[in-house]
């Protein structure tokens, strides 16, 4: 038989804790993907996204993936052979856009930056003369950075700017419409507090016009995928796939629990929690990673010390306080930690135990 699981305090870099409302919500019955209750519900859901998205896009909708689900849709509808993708990389997810992107048979134009820091906008502008698509990456997960894809969306000509917002959607400032995003994808189980297995994704109509009309994928294609949401309404819908009901009921209430809130006040939140948890890592005599002025409220990186042994830290918060904190990426997995408030979590209590439950691991690695 499994173990039996106690409660966990979730302040990795995801998933977080849910909402109490979402956990409710997942305890509804299930029914029909073409009931009409679950189709009031799919309508509150996508205009909930809106919302968080900052967008009026008609296709605003949540794919039945995770993340990565949104990043291979944002680029299989966008870049066919050929295509030229200028693609910011400063952590793993930028990678993993370029490695998506040249599967859909895109000329990938990597524009490199140091991990920890943020991406530098003239660098990525002008890495090409006449990109089908930019894309960058909002808040990085792997590195705990913020990086202005606001200026990018400002002076990017006619190319079509992806964003992944995975890591900021819910907690973050994220306006869509006035940043010049065309296509957006996140995940539920960040800021949202929501579990992980739907992709909040949001396609403009510029974009969608340029859309590749024939992708290689059927399951992700957009123009198939709007005349079930988005761009239909009634009984005008067609059957496309079904849909994890459970899962939307979920979101539903998670976005009503965050616009009950105020998005305002749910951003101020997590922008409170980020940099009490900041200081009070800097006050323990840590080292943050990221770059000073553009750290993630949402996730935080620090550097493991010199001579402790970041895995059994990690598995001492696990065993003796039911708290998991995640280890890093790529190279740096094992030499810096990353530590999420995001959701439920982002409060002081979650900052208060999150910091004296390190100090005392670190004391017993």
């Amino acid at each position: 038989m499994p173990q039996a699981l106690t409660s966990r305090f979730l302040f990795g870099p995801g998933p977080s804790n849910c909402y109490p409302e979402v956990t409710a919500a997942l305890a509804h019955p299930v029914i029909g993907h073409l009931d009409p209750v679950f189709i009031e519900r799919l309508d509150n859901t996508c205009e909930g996204l809106r919302t968080v998205w900052g967008t009026q896009n008609a296709r605003t909708l949540p794919l039945s993936v995770t993340g990565s689900g949104g990043m291979e849709a944002a680029f299989v509808n966008t870049v066919d052979d050929g295509d030229v993708a200028v693609i910011a990389v400063n952590g793993l997810f930028g990678e993993r856009m370029c490695e998506v992107a040249r599967r859909c048979g895109a000329t990938v134009v990597r524009v490199d930056h140091e991990w920890g820091t943020p991406i530098d906008v003239e660098r990525v502008l002008a890495a090409n003369p006449r990109p089908k698509v930019i894309a960058a990456v909002h808040a990085e997960t792997s590195t705990g950075v913020l990086s202005d894809v606001a200026s990018l969306g400002q002076n990017k000509g006619d190319a079509l700017l992806i964003v992944d917002a995975v890591t900021s959607i819910g907690g973050l400032e994220l306006l869509a419409d006035d940043w010049g995003i065309d296509v957006g994808y996140a995940g539920t189980q960040k800021c949202l507090g929501v579990p992980p297995g739907l992709s909040p994704f949001t396609m403009s109509g510029m974009a969608f016009e340029r859309r590749i009309k024939n992708p290689r994928s059927w399951y992700l294609d957009v123009g198939l995928l709007g005349g079930y949401v988005g761009a239909a309404s009634g009984s005008g819908r067609t059957y496309h796939h079904t849909p994890p009901v459970t899962m939307i009921a979920g979101l539903e209430a998670g976005l009503q629990r965050i616009l009950a809130e105020g998005l305002d006040a749910v951003q101020a939140r997590h922008r409170a929690a980020g940099a009490a948890l900041q200081a009070g890592l800097q006050e323990m005599g840590l080292e943050l990673f990221a770059a000073e002025g553009h750290r993630l409220p949402s996730l935080t990186t620090v550097k493991v010390p010199d001579g402790v042994d970041s895995a059994a830290v990690r598995r001492h918060l696990l065993e003796h306080f039911s708290i998991e904190i995640g280890s890093g990426a790529g190279k740096y997995t094992s030499s810096i930690w990353r530590i999420g408030m995001m959701g439920p979590n982002a409060n002081a209590a979650s900052v208060t135990l999150a910091l004296g439950a390190l100090k005392e691991a670190i004391s017993a690695a």
